[in-house]
């Protein structure tokens, strides 16, 4: 695909870059007696031009600081049709996911000849993998309505497919740099590359099934997919871009004829990035008859719902669920996502930061299972490419209820007293506490 100017295509992993002891030395060698120049690292969570957003009252705080995020090259021509969407989208965080997840969705439908969940589901994992490759809605549903047995190469979805258990078995990876504006600099954009294509499914797909002489009764269309993405909350500032990608995916959907002669319906719902606010709005799509829920965004709401879902035997679909611990969700088979594991992540973070030769590194991030998760692997993957493990900390904090901002103090004081030269932060939104309060407390970052 078509890459903007200035951005670079990278491949690398840990075991070839240098080790800690190997690279240049930090400002300090380590010594936690000394003043440090601090560099900024974060993840997906936080690394968006929305994030900068929180800094309005301390301009180029940012500047430097530099991250990963599940993302695809994207060409000009699926950022013009985002556009089209949202004229005012200015962030692309997993709208490929999003938009992949709706249409891998309607392919299954079509060729499982049924909108019923739990036969539905057994032909995702078919649908990106196996068969004549399409890329584009009109040709793929094309094919999926002759009865063809096909493999989506969508947006996010470009090499291998689908693993056994529903989710990608390759990435790829953004790494992202804010500039003096507290914005991401596209022209310093690198994409590297994770994850192993002979993990994809070798599990034959069901045959397709023809909808042809067959009534609505029969098929039980229109297929309703219903909404459970972060409208508000911590996670608010990912919202634009995941629900331009649904809408794209939607209005390509039904413009090339729908999913079994119907035109598809979404069901709007807002997760909160919190359970109580996410369980009702499931609850509401069950009521109305949804089929399919595309979400939630974080892999904490994910889990909480998922019971109740699979209870209900609905498909929950996520465009954005990281956590690795879902790859072992008792699911029934009705889980899935598009946006690829955390044990991925954690590599493509880890030769990020080894790069730059950090030597002392603490890791800040949000108690629940996507902070704590990524953290650990991201942990791990340091110590793999040489960096001792009493040279890493791993700090957390609690995510506060409602609008209210975390209590960050007590992991800024333990990040103080460790004197890093680099400091990870996991987290969403709120995550912007931590670094007002490593500022507050005279830590020197790095720009």
């Amino acid at each position: 695909m078509h890459l903007a100017r200035g951005v670079t295509v990278v491949a690398c992993t840990a075991a070839v870059l240098c080790s800690a002891v190997a690279c240049k030395s930090s400002d300090t060698d380590g010594d936690p007696g000394r003043t440090t120049l601090v560099s900024l690292y974060g993840a997906d969570g936080n690394m968006s031009n929305s994030f900068g957003e929180e800094f309005t009252d301390k301009p180029g705080i940012l500047d430097g600081m530099k991250g990963t995020t599940p993302l695809t090259p994207l060409s000009d021509d699926f950022k013009r049709r985002l556009h089209e969407i949202d004229p005012k989208l200015n962030d692309y965080t997993y709208a490929a996911e999003s938009y992949d997840a709706v249409v891998i969705t309607a392919l299954a439908a079509q060729l499982a000849g049924t909108v019923a969940p739990r036969t539905l589901a057994k032909y995702i994992n078919g649908v990106t993998t196996g068969g004549e490759e399409c890329d584009t809605v009109k040709q793929c549903l094309a094919l999926a309505r002759s009865g063809a047995d096909l493999a989506y190469r969508g947006i996010s979805l470009r090499r291998g497919g689908f693993t056994d258990v529903g989710e990608p078995s390759t990435a790829s990876y953004a790494t992202l740099h804010f500039d003096v504006n507290d914005q991401l600099d596209d022209g310093k954009t690198e994409f590297v590359g994770a994850g192993d294509a002979s993990t994809t499914t070798k599990a034959p797909a069901p045959p397709p099934k023809s909808t042809e002489g067959r009534r609505r009764s029969e098929t039980g269309a229109p297929l309703k997919l219903g909404g459970l993405l972060p409208k508000t909350g911590d996670l608010a500032l990912m919202y634009p871009p995941l629900i331009a990608g649904v809408r794209l995916a939607l209005a390509e959907v039904n413009a090339a004829g729908g999913v079994l002669g119907e035109p598809v319906e979404w069901l709007d719902g807002d997760d909160g990035t919190d359970p109580a606010v996410a369980e009702k709005t499931v609850q509401q799509h069950i009521a109305d008859g949804v089929q399919v829920i595309i979400g939630a965004a974080a892999s904490g709401i994910s889990r909480a719902v998922l019971p109740d879902v699979v209870k209900a035997g609905r498909i929950l679909f996520s465009p954005s669920n990281t956590a690795a611990d879902l790859t072992e969700a008792d699911d029934k088979g009705l889980y899935f996502r598009t946006a690829p594991s955390d044990l991925l992540q954690g590599k493509a973070l880890a030769d990020v930061m080894m790069r730059d030769s950090v030597q002392r590194v603490a890791i800040v991030a949000r108690a629940d299972a996507y902070g704590e998760g990524l953290q650990h692997n991201v942990a791990d993957s340091l110590q793999r490419a040489g960096l001792p493990a009493d040279q890493i900390k791993l700090l957390t904090y609690e995510p506060a209820e409602g609008d209210a901002r975390p209590d960050v103090s007590e992991a800024v004081r333990q990040v103080k007293d460790f004197n890093p030269d680099a400091v990870l932060i996991i987290g969403y939104g709120e995550s912007a506490e931590v670094i007002k309060g490593l500022v507050a407390a005279g830590v020197q970052i790095r720009h």
